[in-house]
């Protein structure tokens, strides 16, 4: 199975930039600058890595986060994750970049624009990986970030942007105060993608499909409390991104045992597997993968088919759906 799972051809839709960062990287990062409270020991940064919960989870990400000064720590985060994609057998990704906290300490508007161009570039030359984009709000900045957010997209729009996403905190963040940037989103022809049910209930994701018209839901693990919301997104064909590993490690959820996946599936809920934040979680794809089947005993073709449903709820082109569709029946039969 492990042989499989390394060969299987996947898509990756939800990891953000900052998050997917090896340890080596954020350990030279951290070297730069080491006035950010960010360990530059190794087996410090491992157990700075080790969350208490959500709310913990989110205070690291934002001191790594600071770390991310210039245009080329930007360009040097998309390459590294291109080449641990690559070693996933990931041909195509959507990576969150959220703009707003680059912004503020001191990365230019335009410079953070050619970093991501840049980086794509490389990443298809060097690794055979395409990425697309998806610049999401940080929600704990506030409804002026969200605003901030939307107009850089619209008036930089790197190469490769296809959605406009909102993570961070959900407690105490609802979902309809950004109805207007995701307007200005929709608007402007962007793919609605925000965070919902996390570490909320199913009425955030009810918010998320109402307020904000969203197209995927990322997280959405909350939905199997709510009947009505299950056979909505199943019936609607609105897929939810989940990521294991990261609910175990943020304690959005207490144990794989109680993980919601399985009840998704069952519910006809399309599914798309992801890492969310690998390199702070220790986890690659290939991993998650792994997981699902060692623990929730899912067989071989349920493993491709939640890599075909990736690739159906991805926001690529026809041409290149058609083609990975083709090379997962390839590996099935193989």
């Amino acid at each position: 199975m492990r042989d499989f799972i390394e060969r299987l051809p996947k898509v990756e839709l939800h990891v953000h930039l900052v998050g997917s960062a090896s340890v080596d990287t954020v350990l030279e990062l951290a070297r730069r600058h080491p006035d950010q409270e960010v360990p530059t020991d190794r087996e410090q940064l491992r157990a700075f890595y080790e969350f208490t919960d959500f709310a913990h989870f989110i205070e690291v990400y934002v001191k790594v986060t600071r770390l991310v000064t210039t245009g080329a720590d930007i360009t040097a985060l998309v390459v590294g994750l291109a080449r641990d994609l690559a070693t996933n057998h990931v041909r195509y990704a959507e990576v969150t970049v959220t703009p707003v906290p680059h912004l503020m300490v001191g990365v230019e508007p335009d410079e953070l624009a050619e970093a991501l161009v840049t980086g794509r570039r490389v990443a298809r030359e060097q690794h055979g990986v395409e990425l697309a984009w998806v610049f999401d709000i940080a929600g704990s900045l506030g409804y002026e970030a969200g605003v901030r957010t939307a107009e850089w997209v619209l008036r930089h729009r790197p190469e490769g942007t296809v959605g406009f996403g909102l993570g961070g905190n959900e407690v105490g963040v609802p979902r309809e105060r950004y109805r207007v940037p995701f307007d200005m989103a929709r608007d402007g022809g962007l793919h609605l993608v925000p965070h919902a049910g996390e570490t909320t209930g199913p009425e955030t994701i009810w918010s998320a499909l109402v307020n904000l018209h969203a197209e995927r839901i990322g997280h959405g693990t909350s939905a199997v409390r709510d009947p009505n919301l299950l056979a909505h997104l199943a019936g609607e064909g609105i897929p939810v991104e989940v990521c294991p590993s990261s609910n175990i490690r943020t304690r959005a959820v207490a144990t794989l045992g109680e993980h919601p996946l399985p009840r998704l599936l069952d519910a006809g809920v399309p599914v798309t597997l992801a890492t969310d934040d690998p390199g702070m979680f220790h986890t690659d794809l290939n991993r998650e993968y792994l997981l699902v089947h060692e623990h929730f005993g899912l067989s071989r073709g349920d493993l491709a088919e939640l890599a075909r449903a990736g690739v159906r709820a991805a926001f690529c082109d026809a041409e290149r759906a058609s083609a990975l569709l083709a090379e997962i029946d390839t590996a099935e039969r193989g």
